[in-house]
Parts: structure tokens; C-alpha cells; sequence
């Protein structure tokens, strides 16, 4: 099942839309609060997607393909490397990512996200899934420069638009082995197996709720194979998750 945020005229809501149906059913409340159908069913081509969550925070994780690594000179850590994206980050599908004054070379990253269903602390590996609500694409827009000069990531990977999520959650996915492409202006820059990122899912999810609470709506990105490359202006950059869909926002002028 496909749950949808979305904008219907002058209202924005919250849907769920089977596999290959060209309509949505309305939901009252939210996707972790009471989400019952209103009864309403609106077409899906009538509606504006909105990122599919608004989390209070999106943890990610760098480095966790080995051929990624590789292409930056690095070995893959023992652990998961994880670093922060704010709220504020988050954009949905069309949305332009804004190239900054700041910054001479911002990066696409297309990437697996897990969106939690629940509160998470101390979540073991083998019940991970009870806890996933499900997976959407995420590009991870880095300001590659500022990544290298600062020691901290958070101008290079916290700007505002750094996080492109949609263009909906899918609940019925196995993430151990699907795949991940990203496009630039329809030419396959990025083709990767989640087969062979270096932390599972519920391996991941079992490190961040060691020490961290993941609430519900929170998000998870989970790495990017190699292959990541340079946006300019008037660029169409999609990320396509197999068995989710495509992501897809063009990059505007300098804000």
C-alpha cells in the first residue's frame, strides 16, 4: 500500500492508494494516529505530492556502500556513521532544490529511507520491522566543497532543501535487495543493490535506537552507492527505489 501526503485544492491531507490505482483514499487523522478512510476518494492525477512525512528529525548514514567509499578515497567504517538533517531540510516531490550562494558544487546522493511507524528505543534487529512504517526515496543533496573544508557536516548536508523525500511511503517492500538509480536529466548516473549496502536496515535501526529515540514519522537514509555527481541549474534529478517509485525535483536558481 502506497500512504500518501498531499495538497486537493485549497486542503492538504492524507491518503493511501493501492499498486497500479489512479485514486486515493482519503484518511482522517494522520498515517500513526487513527488514519481511518473518510470515505472521500480523490483522483491521483488531480492532487500536488507533498513529501510523505514531516519528521522531527532524519538520521543518516554516510558511507555505507563500500563502492562509495571507494570513489572518495575511504575504507567503510566498523560502525555506522551517522549524521543529522533537520525538519527544515525536508522538500517533496517537484520541489526545486535552491543551489546556494555559499557553495560552488552541490552533489545529488539517491538513497533508500525508512520511515518509522512508532517509537523506537532499543529496537533489536529482528523485530525492526515491527517498527517500520515503510521506505520512500530520499536524495541526500550535499554541498560537496563545504563537506570537505568543515569539520562539521552541518551547512554541507543541513541546508535548507537538502532532503528531497517522496513521492509516497510504500508499506510492502523487502529492502534487503532492491534497486536504487538515480538520473540526471534522464542519463542512469547512480545503480545500486541495497544487497550490498555495508548496515542492513534492521541492523541500522538496532544502532540508532541504542542511543537515540526515533519517533514516529522519523526518517532513516540509508547510504548511496557510488556514482554521486554535480547539479547545475535547469537539471531534473529523479532517485527510482524499485517497488516504491520515483522521485523527482528539477534544481531552480540560487536563493
Amino acid at each position: 500500500m502506497r500512504l500518501l501526503r498531499f495538497r486537493f485544492g485549497d486542503k492538504i491531507a492524507t491518503g493511501a492508494s493501492d499498486l497500479g490505482s489512479d485514486t486515493i483514499r482519503v484518511l482522517r487523522g494522520t498515517f500513526f494516529e487513527d488514519p481511518l478512510p473518510t470515505g472521500e476518494e480523490v483522483p491521483l492525477d488531480d492532487v500536488r505530492l507533498l513529501a510523505p512525512v514531516l519528521p522531527s528529525k532524519l538520521v543518516c548514514v554516510g558511507k555505507n556502500y563500500a563502492a562509495h567509499a571507494a570513489e572518495f578515497g575511504m575504507s567503510v567504517p566498523e560502525e555506522p556513521l551517522l549524521f543529522l538533517k533537520p525538519s527544515t531540510a525536508v522538500i517533496g516531490p517537484h520541489d526545486p532544490i535552491r543551489l546556494l550562494p555559499i557553495s560552488r558544487r552541490i552533489d545529488y546522493e539517491g538513497e533508500l529511507a525508512v520511515v518509522i511507524g512508532r517509537l523506537a528505543r532499543n529496537v533489536k534487529a529482528e523485530q525492526a520491522g515491527a517498527y517500520i512504517l515503510g521506505y520512500t526515496c530520499a536524495n541526500d543533496v550535499t554541498l560537496r566543497d563545504l563537506q570537505k573544508t568543515d569539520e562539521q557536516w552541518a551547512r554541507a548536508k543541513g541546508f535548507d532543501g537538502s532532503c528531497p523525500l517522496g513521492p509516497w511511503i510504500e508499506t510492502d517492500l523487502d529492502p534487503t535487495d532492491v534497486r536504487i538509480e538515480t538520473r540526471l536529466n534522464g542519463e542512469i548516473r547512480q545503480a545500486g543493490q541495497t544487497a550490498d549496502m555495508v548496515f542492513g536496515v534492521a541492523e541500522l535501526l538496532e544502532f540508532i535506537t541504542g542511543f537515540m529515540t526515533m519517533l514516529p514519522g522519523d526518517v532513516i537514509l540509508t547510504g548511496t552507492p557510488d556514482g554521486v555527481g554535480r547539479l547545475a541549474e535547469g537539471d531534473l534529478v529523479e532517485v527510482e527505489v524499485d517497488g516504491v517509485g520515483t522521485l523527482a525535483n528539477p534544481v531552480g536558481e540560487p536563493s
